[in-house]
């Protein structure tokens, strides 16, 4: 009979104290890939054609919103949560797309953690309230979001009576 060891993290929900933040990397967004996305995902003319697009208030192929915030959850998963004891997420409160991404555009994420606070009803799992900022290659924030994510607890509490 084998025993299974509980897994270990580099993060736990104890290393997430408010005011720290993470720089999680770069990503591009291509013009192939744009069109991709919006393809399956959001099928309006601005992030499939090109003409349409120069005719548009952006003037320019531009990626989906909801392609840009999966560019940085995939920034967020490769360099933060595959190391952390990451459980989820319970929702998002705010989602701005601040400026257009456009073909060619490098994008940077950094994670600033706003509040933490252990989960009432699970005391093995602690709550993370961030901000993601993600900016172009000019320093231009293009995405903004706020939302709340669980962690496993390195030390949980004992439940509470109350």
């Amino acid at each position: 009979m084998s025993t299974k060891s509980a897994p270990s993290f580099q993060y736990y929900w104890e290393d997430m104290q408010p005011g720290n933040e993470l720089d999680l990397g770069s990503i591009s967004a291509t013009r192939e890939e744009i069109i991709a996305f919006a393809t399956q995902f959001d099928p309006q003319p601005f992030h499939l054609d090109e003409e349409a697009a120069k005719a548009s208030v952006f003037g320019n192929l531009c990626a989906s919103g909801w392609h840009t915030c999966a560019m940085a959850m995939r920034l967020m998963v490769t360099n933060f949560l595959q190391s952390s004891s990451s459980l989820g997420s319970p929702g998002l409160e705010n989602v701005q797309w601040k400026k257009p991404v456009f073909p060619n555009d490098v994008l940077s994420l950094k994670h600033k953690i706003i509040e933490s606070r252990p989960m009432r009803s699970k005391p093995d799992v602690g709550l993370v309230r961030t901000l993601w900022e993600m900016r172009n290659q000019h320093g231009d924030i293009v995405l903004l979001m706020e939302g709340w994510s669980m962690f496993r607890r390195r030390n949980p509490a004992a439940p509470s009576s109350d």
